[in-house]
């Protein structure tokens, strides 16, 4: 499913230099990264993609996670010391809106600062990271900066490929969840998913789905009934995907077990898959194009940026 506001704040926060390191996971240029700063961010890391370290059984794609979640590390570095370079910043303002973006996420101000502070943080901490995760990715949309794309190579691509450009099927949803425990506990996992299960039942029994969202559900879209709006395969998280997409309108599910805790999921619509007008199809291969040579353009960047700097990994992964 889409990662809710404070995952998106813990995936901000995995990052940053915390005390008592023990050990160096890489340098960068001189900087470096420690293996507890890895530990953390390798945890959101999995989490942001459906996953946890308890459920991964094999050696090999532990470690290649792993490293990959560092190799995302060692590239907000290298972006943020070539913004340094360049005196390429962002302003108070932006800052400050983005601070207050990320409070909105959490049910009072006092819970946002009692996750700062589980995590490490004061404010002033925490607003120095967040300048600097904003500055390393306007780095990384400066160094994305392309020509248009042609308007002849538009027309032959979308001519070619007319026949497979449609609206995906797409479903409007519902959902009630009762957040994770932290740490995982299978008695308070259990009331849980049996309290969706009496849930269920009163819904069955002709209680709102939406009234019900409202007072029970645990997650930001519970004011709004729980609503996530229309989506397509692929963007949310496998498990909720699947139970979502296998409803017909109307349908509650049981219960369904994602990373962030137990959901009930009413499908409220079906859009099946549709033709494109032209000018959505057109516009689509534009759109298809342009970031082909952004995404070309941002590994020859970061590649140049590597090839120039000197990047040390020394945690054996």
């Amino acid at each position: 499913m889409r990662i809710p506001i404070s995952a998106v704040f813990f995936l901000l926060f995995a990052t940053v230099v915390h005390g008592g390191e023990t050990g160096v996971a890489a340098r960068v240029n001189g900087a470096e990264i420690s293996n507890f700063r890895l530990e953390r961010y390798f945890t959101e890391y999995l989490q942001a993609q459906g996953r946890s370290v308890g459920g991964i059984r094999n050696p090999d794609t532990y470690k290649r996670l792993k490293r990959e979640a560092l190799d995302q590390m060692i590239v907000k570095e290298l972006l943020w010391q070539e913004a340094q370079r360049r005196g390429i910043d962002v302003s108070q303002v932006e800052l400050e809106e983005q601070l207050n973006t990320l409070k909105q996420g959490f049910s009072s101000p006092e819970k946002f600062i009692r996750e700062l502070s589980k995590a490490g943080f004061d404010q002033q901490s925490f607003s120095e990271y967040l300048r600097r995760e904003l500055v390393a990715g306007r780095m990384l949309e400066t160094l994305s900066v392309v020509e248009p794309v042609d308007e002849a190579e538009v027309l032959e691509v979308y001519q070619t490929n007319r026949q497979y450009l449609q609206k995906p099927e797409q479903i409007w949803a519902r959902h009630i969840l009762l957040s994770a425990s932290d740490p995982a506990d299978p008695v308070a996992d259990e009331a849980s998913r049996q309290q969706l299960l009496e849930v269920r039942e009163q819904i069955e029994s002709g209680a709102d789905f939406t009234a019900m969202a409202e007072q029970y559900s645990q997650d930001t879209t519970a004011g709004a009934g729980g609503d996530l709006g229309y989506f397509s395969r692929g963007t949310m998280v496998p498990a909720f995907e699947s139970a979502a997409f296998a409803l017909k309108p109307g349908e509650v599910s049981l219960p369904v077990r994602t990373v962030f805790g137990w959901h009930l999921i009413l499908l409220e619509s079906y859009l099946p898959p549709s033709p494109l007008p032209q000018e959505q199809g057109m516009q689509l291969v534009r759109d298809f194009l342009q970031e082909q040579r952004r995404q070309a353009a941002r590994v020859a960047a970061l590649e140049q940026l590597r090839a120039t700097g000197k990047v040390e990994v020394v945690s054996g992964l």
